[in-house]
């Protein structure tokens, strides 16, 4: 949530300023698509095969490991003191999950990821009724992996029992925040002045494989490959202004 209030902080400071610029020139290539906001579900394609190759020990089918489709929004206003430059924000984020019954444990793996960061970039001018940009997120992702086992229904003191003695219930959180410099592509179609559609790709490059514990501890022996780089694909509709 930090992340997307200073994205809409960035958003709003940028249509002012575009606002200053526009009284005293006026539009053209440059502000052909001016600022907006929306909603963006984004089909994430991390590696997940190294995780599926462990499943079958905790009697838990493979999770789909044809991509993951996330949820998320994101917008970007023109700064006009940059010919065809845009800046913003977009956040994201996604998850898949499997369980099944061994015995009396019900065992479940969630595999969870997304990024959150600050977008910059050039839209090409001499494209028209249409926006192509090139540019780059810089921000924020993570990969996550939660395991669990219950066997028995949860009670206070039964939970602080668990401590004292032993117990089939298991929970573990794993997880991975790394810095991204991620390098994208849009296209943003405008259906009239104030909704527009987006298609768009990008290739996350994480730039940190260490996984640490809930408690922030760092775990050894990771399989390799959990910690690739993946691509993603946007599409999106977009509420603002327009100039087509």
């Amino acid at each position: 949530m930090w992340i997307m209030k200073k994205f809409s902080f960035i958003i709003i400071i940028t249509a002012l300023l575009s606002d200053s610029v526009n009284a005293q020139q006026p539009i053209g290539l440059v502000s052909k698509f001016g600022l907006a906001a929306g909603f963006t579900p984004t089909f994430m394609m991390p590696n997940i095969e190294p995780l599926n190759n462990i499943l079958p020990g905790l009697g838990i089918d493979n999770l789909p490991s044809s991509g993951i489709l996330g949820f998320g929004g994101g917008g970007y206003a023109y700064i006009l003191v940059v010919d065809n430059m845009r800046i913003g924000g977009v956040g994201f984020g996604g998850s898949v999950t499997e369980n099944a019954v061994i015995g009396s444990n019900e065992n479940e793996v969630i595999y969870s990821t997304g990024a959150g960061a600050l977008t910059i970039e050039y839209t090409l001018p001499f494209i028209k009724k249409i926006a192509v940009s090139i540019g780059t997120m810089i921000g924020k992702g993570y990969r996550e992996i939660e395991i669990y086992q219950n066997s028995t229904g949860f009670s206070w003191d039964g939970i602080l029992n668990e401590f004292d003695n032993s117990t089939s219930n298991i929970s573990r959180r794993l997880e991975n925040d790394f810095f991204t410099v991620s390098p994208t592509i849009n296209i943003d179609y405008p259906l009239n002045r104030f909704i527009a559609f987006r298609f768009g790709a990008g290739y996350i490059i994480s730039f940190s494989d260490k996984w640490t514990a809930a408690n922030g501890k760092e775990i050894t022996g990771m399989p390799e490959g959990l910690s690739d780089n993946n691509f993603f694909i946007q599409t999106g509709i977009f509420i603002g202004f327009f100039v087509l």
